[in-house]
């Protein structure tokens, strides 16, 4: 008779012990399981935990954080930046100067748009990132950019790289979470937080904050009145005999496993997603910190005070997302017909909520050792499109990190003098990939994950660590 595999092993040693080994670790397979490097899985960490704020559809970067008083000077005059102007899908109109005011801020200077007044108090703990490339002008692929690396699908994204490099820091909740826009998907949906080829446990949780049924299937309806405590219990070890059956002749293979894990952290979530999702014993001044007390902000707010609950209580990385591709009237950054309603109202909307997160949780010691991470998948035209928009642009965008071991009030990189095209340092996705994973204790040339006779990593062949963020 042959020797067991490891499953049978498990599954005979000790009875019930064996599939609490089992599951255990299925719980623990990343490789920085039990790293002694302060959190780090290559060198000592400066944090332990990612937010993501994606402002989907394309914020302009000459409307929030580049100016350029160039675009005051010369507004209404042909825009001739020399050699052709690439466009999306439109002729390139006059200059067209920002329908909002600026002003320096902080100790470091840094000019800011009167659209995100409370954005600019913070600027002296946020790093600038004037000069990002993206390689694509079109919102699908520039999307799967800045959250794979890549403009296909079927590449991991940034959070489900972490999760499997770094793991969970808690049983209970799951290591990546996605609050989405409550209004719907970015382009790509769910595409945007998969695992791709890494172990599926390792895909982004979908929760909908504020919804009745905020994840899907967690709790049984309450008109499955035949459901006890007993049938429940049979059923899971009927489910577990079976599954374990199954993975038998299915070594290698992660989408069990992950279902598995899944039902776990579902039985465990169970309990703690309630009190986790629910902020009504947050303190009125701190509802009205994050915008709760305004429409505008409602939502994005609710999810941003939300992102800080999960954090604290050990989710790895959470990503919040503004804006959904939904058609019109719009209701993302994507402002080719009118940009002053338009990111007016996206403006109103992130501002409040996200300098909140940076305060909030600095106050509460939090911030030394999370990333705040600020991006869209591309940038805006100096130019007007119609009379009142702004096409896509590619050539130029702005990023910025803040908390977590990055020097604050620095700005790394520079548009042209139209913030039309990167000048000094352009970067990409890459270099912020690279550097944020630096900040987490990961080399981001170490974290591979061999598939189809490749060793893949978030970064492909590219990325440089920006020495100069680290604080």
């Amino acid at each position: 008779m042959p020797p067991p595999n490891r499953r049978q092993f498990l599954e005979q040693w000790g009875g019930g012990l064996g599939s609490i080994a089992l599951a255990h670790l299925l719980a623990r397979t990343s490789p920085a399981a039990g790293s002694s490097l302060n959190g780090g899985l290559h060198h000592p960490a400066k944090a332990k935990r990612v937010i993501q704020l994606f402002m989907s559809g394309a914020a302009s970067q000459c409307d929030l954080f580049d100016y350029k008083p160039l675009l005051v000077e010369r507004n209404g005059e042909r825009f001739d930046p020399g050699g052709k102007v690439e466009l999306f899908q439109s002729s390139p109109g006059p200059v067209m100067k920002s329908p909002w005011t600026w002003r320096q801020y902080g100790e470091s200077g840094k000019w800011m748009s009167s659209l995100v007044p409370r954005l600019a108090a913070c600027v002296d703990r946020m790093a600038f990132f004037p000069s990002m490339v993206a390689t694509s002008n079109v919102h699908g692929p520039a999307t799967f950019m800045q959250n794979t690396g890549f403009v296909r699908p079927g590449f991991p994204s940034l959070g489900a790289w972490i999760s499997y490099g770094l793991g969970s820091l808690t049983d209970d909740l799951p290591s990546f979470v996605v609050l989405p826009d409550a209004r719907g998907f970015a382009p790509n949906g769910p595409g945007n937080h998969s695992a791709g080829f890494l172990p599926a446990q390792h895909q982004g949780t979908m929760i909908r904050a504020g919804r009745e049924n905020p994840i899907h299937d967690l709790l049984p309806p309450q008109s499955a009145e035949f459901i006890s405590p007993e049938s429940e219990a049979e059923g899971l070890a009927l489910l577990k005999r079976l599954n374990l059956r199954h993975m038998e002749t299915r070594e290698g293979d992660s989408r069990l496993d992950a279902r598995i894990r899944a039902y776990e952290m579902a039985a465990r979530l169970q309990v703690t997603a309630p009190e986790v999702l629910d902020v009504t014993g947050e303190s009125a001044a701190t509802k009205r910190l994050y915008g709760m007390d305004d429409p505008v902000s409602e939502d994005f707010g609710l999810r941003c005070l939300t992102a800080r609950r999960l954090l604290e209580r050990g989710v790895r990385f959470v990503q919040v997302w503004s804006g959904a591709d939904n058609g019109f009237p719009r209701r993302n950054w994507d402002s080719h017909e009118n940009l002053e309603k338009d990111h007016g109202m996206m403006g109103r909307s992130m501002d409040r909520p996200s300098a909140a997160l940076i305060k909030d949780l600095a106050a509460r010691g939090m911030l030394e050792d999370t990333i705040v991470y600020w991006t869209t998948e591309f940038g805006r035209m100096p130019c007007s499109q119609g009379t009142k928009g702004r096409d896509h642009n590619p050539f130029t965008f702005t990023s910025w990190l803040a908390g977590g071991g990055v020097r604050g009030g620095m700005v790394y990189g520079a548009s042209d003098e139209w913030s039309y095209k990167a000048l000094d340092k352009p970067i990409y996705c890459y270099d912020l990939h690279a550097t944020v994973l630096h900040l987490l204790g990961i080399d981001h040339t170490r974290l591979t994950y061999r598939h189809n006779g490749i060793d893949r990593r978030l970064t492909d062949v590219h990325g440089q660590v920006i020495e100069d963020v680290p604080a």
